[in-house]
């Protein structure tokens, strides 16, 4: 038991000791693009409204505060004990639940590769482990001591630019190897095997993330992933929580929230960029999944964006 304490102790100092280093770094409010190739840091110091965002294939890392993150119907919460594995790309709606200037959400955020997750599956401990092909897009995680330290040691070499070429990709490697070895792993692993069932849908998903404003063909997309109409569906929504009809409709939803609030679009242009035939459907459909019409929501959120950042 007294072992327990201590190594239970040794994850909370150093979640402290990570937490400190990203709250000297990150001074700003929102994401921080670092030196280091595929990781950011951020800071959030006040609670939010939902958002809608578009997860990549990526790790973060929770260090303080509390985010609620909306996959269709299934909702994760994440607190400063956690990480978020994503293995495909996701469309979410998220919202920080915890956070105040003296105690902001804290974290960092790194993109996986999937030919370094490939590369080091190759190894052959990998193979010993037989596992379920029904593994969902995302997973929620405890942090392990081992995965602290070794996120510890990426940020370290924000203060040390000249060794990021040779030593980042060295623990960026060990970071993986730790999330393959966690009991998320499965996750990650499905996805990067080629020939697995998760692996052919997540092709599918890619597909449709890329292709979001062309029409959906369902028996097209079943044929790509060299499998059945009902197959795909029922690996799709394993897979990502919703079904790909689901899926691409969020998608064109956040993308066309996104041009309107950078490119200036009116709500009809953005709805025809994306996909919709119909103006009066994307209203709908937007009004039901944001909660008010287009440039309704897009006026709120512009004073949302323009409050955090002043």
């Amino acid at each position: 038991m007294h072992e327990d304490a201590r190594a239970n102790q040794d994850v909370i100092d150093a979640r402290k000791a990570l937490a400190r280093k990203i709250a000297d770094r990150a001074v700003a409010e929102g994401d921080m693009d670092t030196e280091i190739p595929g990781l950011r840091i951020y800071r959030r110091s006040v609670t939010t409204a939902c958002a809608s965002a578009a997860y990549e294939p990526s790790m973060v890392v929770f260090l303080q505060g509390q985010k609620r993150i909306n996959v269709g119907k299934t909702t994760y919460i994440c607190d400063g004990s956690n990480f978020l594995l994503t293995s495909v790309d996701l469309p979410v709606v998220s919202q920080v639940i915890l956070a105040s200037e003296k105690q902001p959400l804290l974290g960092l955020i790194l993109k996986l590769e999937m030919p370094a997750v490939r590369e080091i599956l190759s190894q052959q401990e990998f193979h010993l482990r037989e596992e379920s092909a029904d593994a969902r897009a995302m997973a929620v995680g405890i942090t392990s001591l081992e995965l602290l330290d070794a996120c510890s040691r990426l940020v370290n070499l924000m203060d040390a630019p000249e060794d990021i070429p040779i030593l980042s990709s060295l623990i960026q490697r060990e970071i993986i190897y730790r999330l393959l070895r966690s009991p998320q792993g499965k996750h990650l692993r499905a996805i990067a095997t080629l020939g697995e069932q998760s692996h052919r849908t997540a092709k599918a998903v890619e597909w449709l993330r890329t292709n979001y404003a062309k029409p959906l063909r369902v028996e097209e997309l079943a044929s790509m992933a060299r499998m059945g109409v009902s197959t795909l569906h029922h690996q799709f929504r394993s897979l990502t929580a919703m079904s790909p009809l689901q899926y691409q409709k969020q998608l064109r939803l956040h993308v066309a929230r996104e041009r309107m609030l950078n490119a200036g679009l009116d709500a009809a242009s953005a709805a025809f960029e994306v996909g919709y035939e119909s103006a009066s459907q994307f209203n709908r459909e937007y009004s039901r999944f944001f909660g008010q019409p287009p440039m309704r929501d897009v006026k709120s959120r512009r004073g949302v964006l323009e409050t955090a950042q002043g």
